[in-house]
């Protein structure tokens, strides 16, 4: 072994005999070393955007690079400190402390340099244009960087300031699923660290077990470091269109006549508008003034409506008018007279049209705030169901945040990767559906939000029963992780066994217990 790797394990060995075994967790380094940077100030690590479920780590690790995350995972996979699990960090923005790890330690991957490298199709050897880009980098990032170069990332989440190895490990999808799939449905390649330490450079057609297992295992089976992801010409502007409903059933069978049309519509998503604040909450970025006075009240009885959001991309570049596809397309739908609005942004401004309502509710102090989320996917079969189902459960004149719902379709997933769609394989169309809550801590304290938690835990097992999945998964049981899994239990539990035998890795999770080096 090399001075300087002995030295580095000798060192990493006094450290976590500091944090674990030492009752005043006093961290000193060997002759002087600092190979990795352990911090003990862990109380940004202890939550998350959720605001729900707070552990405290025993310390962080500020990576400089993948080799620190490595020597780390190496030395805990081989050593005796069997109570010892890591947990990675990106922006923070889990709901039930996936990223956290009690007692153990979290990694940032903020601390990494933010590297973004942009190849265009046709430059060199490059058949097609892709990024290679950090795990800890943000997507808001990527975007003012590949639009440098008139390109972008085809597929998207709603809100941008999300680490890319953080959206990789769960999915990430917005309107653009349907026509493109699933971010994970975009990558070429992945750079990760395995529960084991191994540093591997994987895709389909190398170390492609590893490759799948990582793309929408929730963390399980390694670190991602860098990634490689398909681009494509980015359009100036964007053509955004907004239509109204007050039958859910003219609502979704518009929503599926959109994304049949992907040759002319880029991006579908869709909103239930249950009260004022709803109706204000999601068209603070919406750019037009709407005509829409909605009566929450009529005879006695609470009414809701139903908002469908596409848009269509502009390219100078390319032949096409925008206001002549969107006068094709709204002459099909089906929405309340009148009730249709078309704006022109910037594809900047579109994308990043979550922040404006994050600053809203900023101001309003409700960002900072417990946020109950629940998020499913939902087979065709079951929507009216589950719209239902949802209404049933809630107070639609209380509620605060947006209730998205929209469908994509279930051949733009890979099924190879880790991630689980519903089993009903006839829908080819499945909903996905996000009940994106945030409480008022004023007037809603500690027993009123674990009244919301009960409350989705109502809606996951009812919908569960029907064959939902949950999208950002949380079950607070072995039994509630094999059903969550179903016939992909087998394979999931044994590319742990393969790539984190020990249990290392996001126990925040609670999917797998840590094991120790003698029972493994």
């Amino acid at each position: 072994m090399e001075i300087a790797q002995f030295c580095a394990r000798a060192n990493i060995l006094v450290l976590l005999l500091a944090l674990f075994c030492s009752p005043c967790k006093f961290i000193q380094s060997p002759m002087g070393l600092d190979p990795l940077n352990f911090h003990q100030n862990t109380n940004t690590a202890s939550m998350d955007f959720g605001r729900i479920h707070f552990s405290f780590p025993s310390a962080i690790l500020r990576p400089k690079s993948p080799a620190d995350i490595s020597l780390l995972l190496s030395f805990l996979s081989g050593s005796s400190f069997s109570e010892v699990t890591v947990a990675a960090r990106g922006a923070g923005h889990s709901i039930y402390g996936q990223a956290q790890a009690l007692d153990g330690i979290v990694i940032e991957m903020d601390a990494m340099p933010s590297n973004i490298e942009v190849h265009r199709k046709g430059e060199g050897e490059v058949d097609v244009s892709y990024v290679d880009v950090s795990g800890g980098a943000l997507w808001i990032e990527l975007l003012e960087e590949s639009l440098k170069h008139r390109l972008a990332p085809r597929s998207w989440t709603d809100y941008l300031y999300l680490s890319i190895g953080g959206t990789l490990s769960i999915g990430g999808i917005s309107g653009q699923a349907f026509k493109y799939g699933p971010q994970i449905s975009n990558v070429l390649q992945l750079d990760v660290v395995t529960g084991k330490g191994e540093v591997v450079t994987c895709s389909p057609t190398k170390s492609s077990e590893l490759f799948y297992s990582v793309l929408g295992g929730l963390g399980q089976f390694g670190i991602i470091t860098s990634a490689r992801i398909l681009l494509q010409e980015a359009p100036e502007k964007v053509k955004w269109v907004r239509a109204f409903y007050d039958d859910v059933q003219t609502f979704t069978q518009d929503q599926e006549l959109l994304i049949s049309m992907p040759n002319l519509v880029d991006y579908v998503e869709g909103f239930i508008v249950l009260n004022d604040q709803s109706l204000n909450s999601f068209t603070t970025a919406f750019p037009a003034h709407l005509h829409f006075a909605p009566e929450f009240h009529s005879e006695g009885r609470s009414k809701v409506y139903y908002c469908i959001e596409y848009a269509v991309h502009d390219h100078s570049s390319k032949d096409i008018n925008t206001d002549q596809v969107v006068e094709e397309v709204s002459r099909q739908m089906r929405n309340l007279p009148s009730q249709l609005y078309t704006v022109e942004v910037s594809y900047y401004d579109f994308l990043n049209r979550v922040r404006m309502e994050e600053m809203s509710l900023r101001s309003a102090g409700l960002w900072e705030v417990p946020h109950p989320w629940l998020n499913m996917f939902v087979p065709k079969s079951g929507i009216s169901e589950f719209i239902d189902l949802l209404l049933e459960n809630i107070s639609a004149e209380e509620f605060e945040g947006p209730v998205l719902i929209y469908p994509v379709l279930r051949d733009k997933w890979d099924r190879n990767t880790s991630m689980v769609l519903p089993d009903a394989a006839d829908d080819q169309v499945v909903y996905i559906v996000g009940m994106l809550r945030s409480t008022n801590q004023d007037s809603c304290p500690a027993d009123c939000l674990q009244n919301l938690l009960q409350t989705n835990l109502r809606i996951t097992g009812a919908a569960s029963d029907a064959g939902a999945k949950q999208y950002i998964p949380h079950h607070s049981s072995p039994a509630g992780w094999f059903s969550h899994f179903g016939r992909h239990w087998n394979r999931f539990a044994g590319r742990k066994a393969q790539f984190d035998p020990l249990g290392i890795l996001a126990p925040g999770q609670g999917i797998f217990s840590r094991r120790s080096v003698s029972s493994s």
